[in-house]
C-alpha cells in the first residue's frame, strides 16, 4: 500500500520517498584539516558557494582530534570573506556522562552564550587528544544570504573531554 499526495507518491510498498526532486543534497566542497588550526569555508573561494542557491546549508565535521590536550573547536563567520566578527546570539547547553558512570549531567551554560557578541562560537572545549579521544559534530546554517531574517544556526556536536566525559553539546541561534 502507498501513499500519493497531489498526484506524487510519499511512500510505496513502506519505503518513504528519497526527495530527489525537492530535498537532494549537493556536496559544495569538503576540507581536510591536518595540522590546521584555521580552516575557512567563504562564498566565491575557492568553488564555494555558500550564497541564496539553497535555504540550507549543512556541515559535518569528524574525527575532531586536537594537538594538545585541552583544545577548542569554535567557529565564526564573515559577511565581506575576511572580518570574522559577525554579531551573534546564541543559546548553548549539554548534556554529559563520566567515564567512571558516576556523574550524568544536563546543564546550560550562560557563560558560553553570545549576547550580540562578535566572538567566536565555542562548539567543543576541553578537548583531549589521547587515541580514543575525538569530536564529531554537524552544524545547519539557515539562509546566509537573506537580508530579511536573521542567520539562524543550529550545532550539535558530541565529543570526549577534560575530565573523560563524553559530551553531547547543542548550541543555537
Amino acid at each position: 500500500m502507498g501513499l500519493i499526495s497531489n498526484g506524487t507518491t510519499i511512500f510505496d510498498a513502506g519505503a518513504l520517498d528519497s526527495g530527489l526532486a525537492k530535498g537532494a543534497m549537493t556536496l559544495i566542497k569538503t576540507l581536510t584539516a591536518s595540522s590546521s588550526a584555521t580552516l575557512s569555508f567563504i562564498n566565491g573561494s575557492s568553488g564555494v558557494v555558500l550564497d541564496s542557491t539553497y535555504k540550507e546549508y549543512i556541515f559535518k565535521f569528524n574525527n575532531i582530534h586536537p594537538s594538545v590536550n585541552d583544545g577548542l573547536f569554535q567557529f565564526n563567520l564573515t559577511t565581506d570573506g575576511t572580518n570574522f566578527n559577525v554579531t551573534k546570539t546564541t543559546t548553548f547547553f549539554l548534556s554529559n556522562h563520566n567515564e567512571e558512570d558516576n556523574t550524568t549531567g544536563l546543564a546550560y551554560f550562560a557563560t558560553r552564550d553570545l549576547g550580540q557578541s562578535t566572538d567566536d562560537q565555542r562548539i567543543m572545549w576541553e578537548l583531549q587528544n589521547d587515541n580514543d579521544d575525538a569530536g564529531a559534530g554537524i552544524m545547519h546554517l539557515f539562509e546566509p544570504s537573506s537580508t530579511t531574517f536573521l542567520k539562524h544556526f543550529i550545532v550539535t556536536t558530541q565529543y570526549k573531554s577534560n575530565p573523560n566525559y563524553s559530551n553531547n553539546l547543542f548550541v543555537a541561534s
